[in-house]
């Protein structure tokens, strides 16, 4: 017999940060953020989402519990519902090796997707299912990535280590072949923040501004993300994503934590972190929230 006062805490609460660049979103933030998009959109069964840079799967998870509610009534059986949510609407490129077996484990209730206890087996033939991690390269030039910008003697290794060459940003055929067939209309998630890049006293690389960047070439109706809010005074890599931010029309709201570890408890971020809402129809005035000790002004 289970107690009244019986806690089963949602793991992906209790998960710690792989570091201060790689943040575990925590669930409640998350759905503060999809509660930023039209409601409509989980009652639709055309509508596709991307996370690009899965981690703990909890975007992913968090987006396919509200399809399973909306759908309700369109896809009346439940194992159907499922089926199609899982097989034509959620989707997921993941950061790491790690993090895409925590994120199948999230979705699908398996590392595998076609594993045994997995709830989607009847879906996939494949053990990775619509979450994506292939090996890409960094592209090296005069000891720099020419896409991420990561150190040719911090990251280029042996094969057996991870390479942190992020599938998004990296021009995986995969992933590319994706991009054209689906035609994303929801890019949402929590990108990686920066990588070392050779330097002294652990000088790094911010690399968030370019999955941003390139999601926005994909053209989806909403692009959502978290990220560091140092980009709000531009500075090192930055100062170009700074301007072509703040004078696209399309960037409907911003929401700023002046502490990160409002956020995210337990980290400390300098500058704090934002999310914002950027809307391919949509072409105005930027609402800018403010987020310190709880109170959200305008």
């Amino acid at each position: 017999m289970i107690s009244k006062n019986h806690y089963n805490p949602d793991v992906l609460t209790c998960l710690a940060n792989l570091s201060s660049d790689e943040v575990f979103t925590p669930p409640n933030i998350v759905n503060q953020i999809l509660d930023e998009l039209p409601k409509e959109l989980w009652t639709s069964t055309d509508v596709k989402f991307l996370d690009p840079a899965a981690k703990s799967g909890v975007f992913l998870r968090e987006i396919t519990k509200r399809l399973i509610e909306g759908l309700e009534v369109k896809i009346p059986d439940f194992g159907e519902r499922l089926k199609h949510i899982f097989g034509e609407q959620v989707f997921g490129i993941a950061t790491t090796e790690l993090t895409a077996l925590l994120s199948r484990r999230s979705l699908y209730c398996s590392k595998n997707a076609n594993g045994k206890y997995s709830i989607a087996n009847s879906v996939f033939s494949s053990s990775e299912g619509n979450i994506l991690l292939e090996s890409t390269p960094h592209i090296w030039k005069r000891g720099k990535c020419i896409y991420c910008g990561a150190s040719q003697d911090v990251f280029g290794r042996s094969n057996a280590l991870e390479s942190y060459a992020y599938n998004f940003i990296h021009q995986s055929k995969k992933a590319q072949d994706w991009y054209a067939e689906m035609k994303f209309d929801v890019i949402i998630g929590n990108p990686p923040y920066q990588l070392k890049d050779g330097g002294t006293n652990a000088s790094a690389v911010p690399i968030y501004q370019k999955f941003v960047t390139q999601a926005k070439q994909l053209k989806p109706r909403y692009l959502v993300m978290i990220t560091p809010s140092r980009w709000f005074s531009g500075g090192r890599g930055l100062s170009e994503f700074r301007s072509e931010m703040l004078n696209d029309k399309r960037l409907r709201k911003v929401v700023d934590f002046e502490s990160a570890s409002e956020c995210f408890p337990g980290v400390d971020i300098a500058g704090g972190v934002s999310y914002f809402l950027w809307e391919r129809d949509y072409s105005g005035l930027c609402d800018v929230v403010n987020v310190s000790n709880g109170v959200h002004t305008s």
